[in-house]
């Protein structure tokens, strides 16, 4: 399966809010054809109405690729939309949080090729990072597809197995709050030592996007690069006394914060 295959046989979105938005606009980019797309969303947005696609057509009967965008409390209401999918040729992709492969399962067949993701909110501005994990049903070739199609919206990985994926969501799923919540409260502390609310948000936002891009794009480890920002009995390093306690600095408290996600990514799974 390739693009020219979802070109021609055509691909379904079940759902497109901002993920969907997100990874439609990536495949518009990379030259897939708008008439190539049929989305299935009762609100659609006055962007999605701009593009070109068909929206609440019939759709085609074996379609290439379906993919299932819609929030997993709306799962129950809007997959038999796309039941008559399932069982057949069409490989199954779902952005939706919290929802095992089981659940698609249950209501496509069991024979349907299902791939479950997990991408992130960078993914908004082509930042994300996807973990993907398909069933036996998926073969090699469906799962370069997804990750290709994927790959619009950041970085992909493969897990293992979906056992992997409640840790996923916990670390980079739900990771972005984690962080947003860091640059507010170092804007606040940076108030709290008498910089103005504008400044140290600022300075807040620069820094942790600055270092979260070097990080990224350095050959140095994220330690290595911690070291080389340290001087020894220096201000980095007073900071470092108090972040790195191990009873009430970050190691505890991160531990602690992504175990709380994981437990509950296994409740919302379990149901």
């Amino acid at each position: 399966m390739n693009m020219n295959d979802v070109a021609a046989r055509g691909l379904v979105m079940l759902g497109c809010g901002k993920m969907g938005s997100a990874m439609l606009s990536g495949w518009l980019r990379s030259g897939l054809p708008p008439s190539s797309v049929y989305v299935i969303d009762p609100y659609p947005s006055d962007w999605l109405k701009t593009q070109g696609v068909h929206i609440g057509a019939d759709l085609p009967e074996h379609p290439a690729v379906a993919v299932i965008a819609v929030k997993p409390q709306m799962m129950a209401e809007a997959l038999p939309d796309v039941d008559a999918l399932g069982d057949g040729e069409t490989l199954v992709i779902s952005v939706a949080a919290g929802t095992p492969i089981a659940t698609f399962e249950n209501v496509l067949g069991s024979k349907t090729p299902i791939v479950r993701a997990m991408p992130n909110t960078p993914a908004a501005i082509g930042r994300g990072i996807t973990a993907l994990v398909g069933n036996g049903n998926v073969s090699a070739g469906a799962m370069d597809m997804a990750e290709a199609l994927l790959l619009s919206i950041g970085q992909c990985v493969r897990l293992e197995s979906e056992d992997q994926m409640d840790a996923v969501t916990a670390v980079s799923g739900s990771g972005p709050a984690y962080v947003f919540h860091l640059i507010e409260t170092l804007a606040a502390a940076g108030e709290a030592e008498g910089l103005p609310p504008a400044l140290a948000m600022d300075l807040a936002k620069a820094t942790v996007g600055g270092a979260g891009e070097l990080a990224e794009t350095a050959d140095d480890d994220p330690t290595q690069l911690r070291i080389n920002v340290t001087s020894p009995n220096g201000t980095t390093q007073a900071a470092l006394d108090v972040l790195m306690d191990t009873e009430t600095g970050f190691p505890r408290l991160l531990q602690r914060a992504v175990a709380a996600a994981a437990a509950r990514s296994r409740e919302l799974a379990n149901g």
